[in-house]
């Protein structure tokens, strides 16, 4: 105790120099844990994407490339899957249900996806979470729009808004079908998912939308309005993807070879939760790369406290000396140095914990908002509390250069210095 005092009453000496130290490892310690609670969290936010569904089938293609623009809507298809091929699908007697999508439309640079009410029913995310709603109604009429959270927040949406939606992703004035506008009737609660930033309308409204275009253009001299499209046969020629659930997952293999194998076009299966741990994989590197950057940051900090320690031990040779004068031995000297080194670190990352937590609890609502991801406030894991040991382990061995030398400093050196 007395050590631990003398510790205190000299760091209180030096304390300008202590205190940006102290910021330092602070700072350091918020980013090291920062980083590894944002990459826990994004990654079990990536995981809940999509729960439930056995396969995706799309037209041939990369397992990663479909989900990306099934689930993720990002990129765009190589190519369609044939109506015909969905319903063969369809009522494949291993098959339970199955949900549609027709992607390649957008709002105000946000997807546009055409699907059937069974993706409400069906569609599950994070464990097995339904899709709910916030407001309003799933679509029913034709020209009906459910909006994500992100989209009707964005863009301030409300029930009842009219909403045109352009062709392809560019939302430009000559792709707009403004003949053809939607009304707004429901709005879906937060997911933190891609749905968020959706909006979502029947198959019918994407046939019924480009009723009179082709190749991604109005027909010169062929204007079909928006009461002339309903008396049309809206079936789909084309989906993009299908999402598929199984009466057994037993069956999983045997229906994605029928899938893979199927002969009337090329077509690819795929296992969400694979697909998704192939494309972690390839973002993982970006995510360890960012760790070990933050890891390096940490080593900074402890540098910076070694050489506070070592630039003061010059000046502090007097005061070694007069403590060994009055009886204290090298040891008592040496446990000065790491007593000094010690608290700094201990009281470095517990101010750096206390950052994060201050820092997780004001950003918390905006990083929900803007990015989807829930960020939990909650105690440290497992791996963040190996974290702070080895950082703490890091700082105490840090703290041994110094006391050595310290240590090594004669009596007889410290006295003959003068003052």
């Amino acid at each position: 105790m007395p050590i631990l005092s003398l510790a205190w009453k000299s760091l209180l000496n030096r304390r300008g120099t202590a205190l940006l130290t102290l910021i330092a490892i602070a700072l350091s310690v918020t980013l090291l844990i920062g980083v590894e609670r944002l990459r826990n969290e994004a990654r079990a936010s990536f995981a809940n994407t999509i729960s439930g569904t056995d396969l995706i089938v799309g037209a041939r293609s990369g397992a990663v490339q479909l989900l990306l623009y099934s689930v993720f809507r990002i990129g765009n298809p190589t190519n369609n899957l044939s109506w015909d091929s969905y319903q063969d699908i369809a009522a494949h007697p291993r098959v339970a249900w199955t949900v549609p999508l027709s992607l390649g439309d957008s709002h105000r640079g946000y997807r546009v996806l055409g699907t059937t009410p069974a993706y409400f029913e069906h569609y599950r995310y994070a464990g097995d979470r339904h899709l709910a709603l916030a407001a309003g109604t799933r679509f029913s009429d034709l020209y009906d729009a459910v909006l994500g959270a992100e989209v009707a927040e964005a863009l301030g949406y409300g029930l009842g808004t009219s909403i045109v939606i352009a062709h392809g992703a560019a939302d430009v004035s000559f792709a707009r079908h403004q003949d053809k506008p939607f009304q707004v009737v429901g709005i879906l609660a937060r997911t933190g998912t891609p749905v968020d930033r959706t909006v979502h309308v029947s198959l019918e409204a994407i046939e019924a939308i480009h009723a009179g275009w082709e190749g991604g253009a109005p027909v010169p001299g062929l204007s079909l309005s928006a009461e002339q499209a309903r008396a049309l046969d809206l079936t789909p020629e084309a989906i993009t993807a299908v999402l598929v659930g199984l009466k057994s997952r037993i069956a999983t293999f045997q229906v994605q070879r029928f899938v893979n194998d199927y002969r009337a076009e090329p077509l690819t299966a795929i296992l969400p939760g694979v697909a998704l741990s192939e494309l972690w994989g390839l973002i993982g590197i970006a995510e360890n790369a960012l760790l070990v950057v933050s890891g390096f940051v940490v080593v900074v900090g402890l540098f910076g406290m070694l050489t506070a320690i070592l630039t003061s031990l010059n000046e502090r040779r007097r005061e070694m000396a007069v403590l060994r004068s009055v009886g204290a031995r090298p040891g008592h000297v040496f446990a000065l140095i790491m007593g000094e080194a010690g608290f700094l670190t201990l009281l470095g990352a517990a101010l750096g914990i206390a950052l994060l937590y201050g820092l997780l609890l004001g950003a918390q609502p905006l990083i929900e908002t803007r990015l989807g991801l829930f960020i939990a406030v909650g105690a440290p894991s497992g791996h963040e509390l190996a974290l702070l040991a080895a950082v703490i382990l890091a700082g105490f061995l840090v703290g041994s250069i110094p006391g050595w030398r310290a240590y090594r400093l004669s009596l007889a050196d410290g006295l003959s210095l003068r003052l």
